[in-house]
């Protein structure tokens, strides 16, 4: 990933938060046939490894678990992105020479890819995603509330995926190259947003 300096992010505890807040990534190997790709729920077990470890799963029918993975697979987790005009610089009126950009958030992922298909560790992929998404609910759905011959039957429709974190690359691009009073501008014009990331991302322009 092309990072300049003002936009790289190498705070590993940042990193993670990232990951974590990210509800869906999209995954991504190398196959003989080409580069594919499959959106994915992921959650990350900060337990294991230095950086930790991606658990998620694919259909069955997904061939991109079913050939060769030439190197490492790569998780893309994106955050709160904009479209930035240059009508929001207090440059536009000094000088007039500015262009549109976009501000977003990012964290790449790479490591050895790992697909399997044992039951009790599918059964505990599915829980634990489960587990994560349904927690805050006033009634919390669990795997447990289904009849177990039904979720043994899901079951062997998935292919379970695993990969351990050996590259964590993290980009924030929020107009750290501009000057405190045009960060001040596109914070304030995304503030106005009808758009919710929008108005997140307003929130995270640095003013000073």
């Amino acid at each position: 990933m092309y990072t300049p300096p003002a936009f790289r992010e190498d705070d590993r505890p940042t990193l993670l938060a990232m990951i974590r807040e990210s509800r869906l990534a999209t995954f991504v190997t190398a196959t003989p046939g080409g580069p594919m790709a499959t959106p994915l729920p992921l959650f990350l077990d900060e337990t294991e490894g230095e950086h930790g470890t991606l658990y998620g799963h694919l259909a069955r029918a997904n061939p991109q678990w079913q050939g060769e993975v030439i190197g490492q697979g790569l998780a893309i987790f994106s955050g709160p992105d904009a479209y930035v005009t240059p009508s929001w610089y207090a440059a536009k009126a000094e000088h007039g020479k500015v262009v549109p950009t976009w501000n977003y958030t990012t964290v790449q992922a790479s490591g050895p890819v790992e697909f399997f298909e044992n039951a009790d560790r599918l059964h505990d992929v599915v829980t634990r995603l489960t587990d994560r998404h349904e927690a805050g609910r006033p009634a919390p759905w669990s795997v447990s509330d289904a009849p177990e011959p039904f979720i043994a039957a899901q079951l062997r429709g998935i292919i379970g995926l695993r990969m351990p974190i050996t590259r964590l690359e993290g980009k924030r691009k929020l107009s750290q190259n501009r000057s405190a009073a045009d960060r001040a501008g596109v914070a304030d014009g995304l503030a106005e947003s009808e758009r919710p990331q929008e108005r997140v991302m307003a929130a995270m322009i640095p003013r000073g």
